[in-house]
């Protein structure tokens, strides 16, 4: 599969403040959609519900400080949280401490899913953690650049060359999202940790619910969609 090499002077500006102000923010564990911190823009196109952002933001930090607590200066854990999903990417010491990390961040409030893809060795060299840095602002661009695509639903992770990709998307917006990260120069794998929704359900969330007069108005009930079952992984050809 040929590399993605070009892409708009627009997508990658836009890309390279989200990933700068991802890294500025990654000591306390916030995180950023599309390049703004809470913003109306962002809360807007973010597919999470409000609350779900907030939870997410603070799970985040609660993470952020709990890694610390059990690492300190002997390793080094990034905590991302998407709707109760936590990703703990890494590197931590022994073993031991890798499935420490994962029970403590599983007890953490609102914590539906731990995802642990820490890996046990020396701390990754600043240099490699730099050149993750530029792929995720590469891969946000592509994503920019891809039609269909909801970028601003999407969070992207890059950890040693590994892409992980987060967000509510349709089963088809998964897949060229993937594929769009899998043609980005640098990338050795993608890792898709997706939940799925249908297009049904996106349609009746833009769809204003109708005012019953003298009655009380029905209980919603969340369209029916389902998750990943887990992390899918879409090797570089």
């Amino acid at each position: 599969m040929p590399k993605l090499k070009h892409f708009t002077a627009r997508s990658l500006v836009l890309a390279s403040l989200a990933t700068l102000s991802l890294a500025s923010l990654s000591g306390c564990g916030l995180l950023v959609v599309g390049g703004a911190a809470a913003t109306t823009a962002s809360v807007a196109s973010d597919r999470r519900t409000t609350g779900e952002q907030v939870e997410d933001k603070a799970i985040q930090i609660k993470s952020a400080d709990e890694m610390n607590k059990l690492v300190g200066d002997k390793g080094r854990i990034n905590s991302t949280s998407y709707a109760g999903w936590l990703l703990l990417v890494g590197d931590v010491p022994t073993e031991q401490i890798k499935q420490q990390a994962e029970q403590t961040a599983s007890k953490i409030e609102k914590v539906k899913k731990v995802i642990n893809e820490l890996r046990v060795g020396d701390i990754t060299p600043f240099s490699v953690r730099t050149n993750d840095t530029w792929i995720t602002s590469k891969v946000t661009a592509a994503l920019i650049d891809t039609k269909g695509v909801p970028t601003r639903t999407i969070v992207v992770l890059t950890e040693r060359g590994v892409v992980y990709l987060m967000g509510k998307v349709t089963d088809a917006e998964g897949q060229m999202a993937a594929t769009a990260a899998s043609g980005v120069s640098g990338v050795n794998k993608v890792v898709k940790l997706f939940e799925i929704v249908t297009p049904e359900s996106l349609l009746q969330r833009q769809t204003p619910a109708p005012v019953q007069d003298n009655a009380a108005a029905p209980s919603s009930t969340p369209a029916p969609g389902g998750t990943s079952g887990g992390a899918q992984a879409l090797p570089i050809k």
